[in-house]
C-alpha cells in the first residue's frame, strides 16, 4: 500500500493541492468565513449552549465574511483584480464576483442586525435561522461565481434548500407551513428540470465548463448541418432556463412567489427578494455569456464529439475542468463570436419575452392585493422582469466587436440595479415588519391614516414606494434610467420594444404603488386602532431611517455605485 507521501508524489496532484491552497482557498475567504459561523452555530445547538446568543455569532461571522469580501480592490488602478478560475475550473474569481459577493455579504450583515431589531427569529430559533440563512447564501455566492455547469446547478439548489425551511419558520402557523410546502413542491421540480437540461446540454456539447462550452457550441453552429443535436441543444437550453426563472419569479414560474411572500415572515421575504434576486441575476449573466461568448484570444479549433473529449479528459492524471473539457482538434474549423449569432439571438429573444410578460404581469396583478407583503411579491416580480431586460440589450450587441462597451456597459446597468434594489427592498421589508410589530396587521388597509399617529415612518415609507416606482430623484429612478439606457444603446428593434414595455409599464405600477402612499396619508384613521408606537426615535425606527437614506442618495449620487458597478463588469466578457 503507498504511503501518503507516495500518493502525492505525483507532480500533477501536487500541483492540484498547492494550487487550491496558495490560490483557490484565499480567494474563497468570504464562503469560507460563513461556513466557520455555520459549524459554530451548529455546535452551539447540538451541545445546548443556552447562554450563547445565535444572534452574535451571525452578527461576527457576517461582518467577517465582509471583510474578506470588501470590495475596495474594484476602483484600483495600479493593481487591477485578474481574473482566474478558482477550484480547476469549477468557479470564477473576477470583478464581477467581487462586486456581486461584497453585495451579499453587505446585506447579510444588514438583514442580521434587521432580524435582531424585529425580534424574528427569537433567541431559542436564531441558530437554526441564521445556520439556513448563511448556507443559502454560500449558494448565492456560488451561483455568482460559476463557471461549470455543475456550480451552476450547484449554487442554485443551495440557494434553495435552505429557503425551503427559512419560508416555514413562523411554527404554528398554517400560512406559513402551506407556503413552505408550495416553495419546496415548485423549487424540486425545476431543479429537476434544469438538472436534466444541463444533462443535455453537456451531453451533446461534451463539456460543463462553460467557456469550453462556449467554443464547443460554436463549433457545432459552424457545422454546414446540425443534425439533431440543435433540437437537444435547443430543449436543454429551455429546460437551464427554467431553473433560473424559477429563482427570478419570472412568469411563468412565479407562481410561489405571491403565496410564499404571504405565509412566510417580512424578514425572510426580504432575503429572497433581494439576496436571491442579485444571486440569479448574475447567474443569469454568467450564463448568457457562457453560451453566447468565446472568451478573448480562445483559439479558433474545432471540438471533439463528446466521447472523444470524455476521452481526453482521463489521459491526464490530474486534470483540472478546465484541461479535461478543453477541445482537442481532430479537424481544424474556423470559430469565432460570429459563430454563436444564432444561440445569442435565440437567448435574446427568450430573455426578451420572458422580461415583457414578467414585468407587465406583475404590474396588472398587483392592483388587486389587499395584503402589503402580496403587494410587493408582484413588485418584485415586475422588477425581475425589468433587470432581465439589459441581459436582452447585452446578448444583442456581444456579436459586434466595436460594440463590446455597450455590451459591459449592460451588464453593469444590471449590477447597479441590484444595487439600488437592495436598499429599496431592505427599506420596505423592514418598515412592513415593524408595523406588524406595532399593529399585529399586514393588510393595507390597516395603513389607513398612518400619517397622523408615525408621520416620519410614512415619509420613509413612500420615499421607498415612489422609488420602486421609478420616480426621480430615487435610486429606482437612476437604476431603470441606465436600464432603459442600455436598451437605447443596442438601437435594435428587440431591443426599442422592450423599452417600450418598460416604460408602459412604469406607468401601469404608479397607481398600486400611489395607492398605498395614499391609504396612509389621505385614508380616514379608523376609530377602534389601538395606540400606536413606532417612531424614527428609536431603534427601530432609526434602521428605517438608515436603509432609507441609500434609497435618495443613490438617487441624487449614483456616481460611486455606477463605478463599482462598470468596474465589476469590466473584464466579464474577456
Amino acid at each position: 500500500m503507498n504511503t501518503f507521501h507516495d500518493f502525492f508524489a505525483d507532480s500533477g496532484k501536487l500541483s492540484l493541492v498547492h494550487d487550491t491552497m496558495t490560490v483557490s482557498l484565499p480567494a474563497f475567504k468570504p464562503e469560507l468565513a460563513l461556513t466557520v459561523t455555520i459549524v459554530v452555530m451548529l455546535l452551539v445547538r447540538v451541545l445546548n449552549l443556552r447562554w450563547i446568543n445565535g444572534f452574535w455569532l451571525a452578527l461576527a461571522g457576517s461582518l467577517a465574511a465582509l471583510y474578506y469580501a470588501a470590495p475596495g480592490d474594484l476602483l484600483a488602478t495600479d493593481a487591477p483584480i485578474v481574473s482566474q478560475e478558482l477550484f480547476t475550473g469549477l468557479i470564477k474569481y473576477d470583478a464581477f464576483t467581487v462586486y456581486f459577493r461584497a453585495l451579499l455579504m453587505a446585506f447579510a450583515v444588514l438583514f442580521v442586525l434587521f432580524t435582531w431589531l424585529s425580534g424574528i427569529p427569537d433567541r431559542e430559533d436564531s441558530t437554526d435561522f441564521f445556520t439556513l440563512v448563511f448556507g443559502a447564501t454560500i449558494g448565492m455566492c456560488l451561483m455568482a461565481s460559476s463557471n461549470h455547469l455543475l456550480t451552476v446547478f450547484l449554487g442554485v439548489e443551495m440557494a434553495s434548500v435552505p429557503s425551503y425551511a427559512l419560508a416555514g419558520m413562523l411554527k404554528g402557523r398554517r400560512e406559513s407551513s402551506e407556503a413552505a410546502l408550495k416553495y419546496a413542491v415548485y423549487g424540486a421540480g425545476a431543479a429537476g428540470v434544469m438538472l436534466y437540461g444541463i444533462s443535455l446540454v453537456a451531453g451533446v456539447l461534451g463539456t460543463a465548463h462553460l467557456p469550453t462550452l462556449a467554443h464547443q457550441l460554436a463549433v457545432v453552429l459552424s457545422e454546414p448541418t446540425y443534425g439533431d443535436r440543435h433540437v437537444v441543444l435547443v430543449l436543454g437550453g429551455l429546460m437551464v432556463m427554467v431553473g433560473l426563472a424559477f429563482k427570478l419569479s419570472a412568469v411563468p414560474f412565479h407562481f410561489w412567489c405571491p403565496d410564499v411572500f404571504e405565509g412566510a415572515s417580512a424578514e425572510v421575504n426580504a432575503f429572497l427578494s433581494v439576496a436571491s434576486k442579485a444571486a440569479a441575476l448574475a447567474l443569469l449573466i454568467r450564463v448568457a455569456i457562457g453560451f453566447g461568448h468565446l472568451p478573448a484570444g480562445e483559439a479558433p479549433t474545432a471540438a471533439l464529439p463528446a466521447a472523444q473529449v470524455t476521452a481526453v479528459a482521463f489521459q491526464h492524471e490530474t486534470p483540472t475542468v478546465a484541461e479535461a473539457e478543453s477541445p482537442t482538434p481532430a479537424s481544424t474549423v474556423a470559430v469565432s463570436n460570429e459563430s454563436l449569432a444564432p444561440a445569442r439571438k435565440f437567448m435574446a429573444g427568450l430573455v426578451a419575452l420572458i422580461a415583457a410578460i414578467t414585468c407587465t404581469f406583475g404590474n396588472l396583478t398587483a392592483y388587486g392585493q389587499t395584503n402589503i407583503k402580496r403587494l410587493l411579491a408582484y413588485s418584485t416580480i415586475a422588477h425581475a422582469g425589468y433587470m432581465m431586460m439589459p441581459v436582452a440589450a447585452m446578448l444583442l450587441l456581444l456579436g459586434d466587436p466595436a460594440r463590446q462597451a455597450a455590451a459591459q456597459n449592460a451588464a453593469a446597468s444590471i449590477a447597479f440595479y441590484v444595487g439600488a434594489y437592495l436598499f429599496m427592498n431592505l427599506s420596505a421589508f423592514a418598515i412592513i415588519a415593524f408595523l406588524r410589530n406595532a399593529m399585529r396587521s399586514e393588510e393595507i388597509a390597516s395603513y389607513a391614516g398612518l400619517v397622523r399617529r408615525s408621520p416620519g415612518v410614512v415619509i420613509c415609507f413612500a420615499t421607498v414606494m415612489l422609488s420602486l416606482l421609478g420616480l426621480p430623484p430615487l435610486a429606482g429612478f437612476a437604476a431603470k434610467f441606465v436600464a432603459f439606457s442600455a436598451l437605447a444603446d443596442a438601437g435594435q428593434p428587440l431591443a426599442w420594444t422592450l423599452l417600450f414595455v418598460g416604460g408602459i409599464n412604469t406607468v401601469f405600477s404608479l397607481f398600486y404603488y400611489l395607492r398605498v402612499v395614499k391609504v396612509m396619508t389621505l385614508d380616514p384613521e379608523p376609530d377602534d386602532r389601538p395606540p400606536l408606537e413606532f417612531s424614527l426615535v428609536s431603534r427601530d425606527g432609526a434602521f428605517v431611517a438608515l436603509m432609507t437614506l441609500p434609497v435618495i442618495l443613490l438617487g441624487i449620487w449614483p456616481d460611486l455605485l455606477l463605478r463599482l458597478a462598470h468596474a465589476a463588469t469590466q473584464g466579464v466578457l474577456s
